[in-house]
């Protein structure tokens, strides 16, 4: 299969590469920065938001599939969270109609039901029927980008599968990790199960691997083919139990959903004088 890796120079994106390289897949890496080391395949640079760049990268390539990791990993005001997960999505989207491409993979995260307290699902475990719940603006262009992936899959059959990634660490380091925690081999386990499932249409799975306390259902990974194998509790022995262990488990997207991250959609462009100055 050849597959176009967006973010191929990322953190994610350095395994996935590499991961479907050694598995016989034909990659094609994108991003923003030269290739990572040890990639060795063709690379594109280019910025996934700009239509005519991508149009052009799938013109130049004969693609069966796209992994899309490419975004801004972290929280950032609306607009940018918007650009960077729903624009560059749907830039992708278009040209894997334009291209007759018709698997598409994204990274999503779990920050799309980020809001949604432990307390209140069944047993602790949330499951891809949970309704979208995000903790952060980076949550709401998760769920957007996923919204327009069903879009797509209901108008252009695009088989197209949302990755909602837990903790990706080379190990767990705190009490939320043992539950959220997803393994680098894990990682290209679950990458390459959304891209050779059967006719999933538009489906959704948990990105973490067979995590003893885990807080999300792997069931429906399990029925795209993704059977994780390792356990964030090899490492338990080896994490310190912390003072906000418990404020990071009251919702399932654990520090995102404290009130550090609170702040204006629109940055400061969005308040008033006044209230830049501290006033109500």
């Amino acid at each position: 299969m050849r597959i176009l890796v967006t973010g191929a120079a990322g953190s994610i994106g350095r395994v996935v590469t590499l991961g479907l390289g050694d598995r016989g897949h034909d990659v094609v890496g994108l991003d923003l920065v030269p290739e990572p080391d040890g990639f060795t395949g063709p690379r594109h640079t280019a910025d996934c938001s700009d239509a005519r760049a991508v149009q052009a990268v799938f013109a130049d390539e004969r693609l069966d599939a796209v992994v899309h990791l490419a975004g801004h990993p972290g929280e950032a005001d609306l607009p940018t969270s918007l650009t960077s997960h729903v624009i560059t999505t749907a830039a992708l989207l278009d040209a894997c109609v334009a291209h007759r491409v018709s698997r598409f993979v994204y990274a999503s995260s779990n920050h799309a039901v980020g809001r949604t307290p432990r307390a209140s699902t069944a047993e602790g475990v949330i499951s891809d029927d949970a309704l979208p719940r995000p903790d952060t603006f980076y949550g709401v262009g998760k769920v957007a980008a996923e919204a327009l992936m069903r879009l797509y899959a209901d108008r252009h059959s695009i088989d197209a599968i949302a990755c909602r990634i837990g903790s990706f660490l080379d190990e767990p380091g705190t009490t939320r990790a043992l539950s959220t925690w997803l393994s680098h081999e894990d990682c290209v386990r679950m990458v390459e199960a959304a891209l050779t499932a059967s006719s999933p249409g538009f489906a959704v799975l948990y990105g973490i691997s067979n995590n003893t306390p885990a807080w999300w259902d792997l069931e429906p990974g399990r029925r795209l083919g993704y059977d994780p194998v390792d356990d964030a509790e090899a490492y338990a022995d080896h994490v310190a139990v912390r003072d906000v262990d418990d404020a990071e488990a009251a919702h399932v997207g654990g520090p995102f959903a404290g009130e550090e991250f609170y702040r204006p959609a629109l940055g400061n462009q969005g308040l008033t004088s006044s209230a830049l100055e501290g006033g109500h």
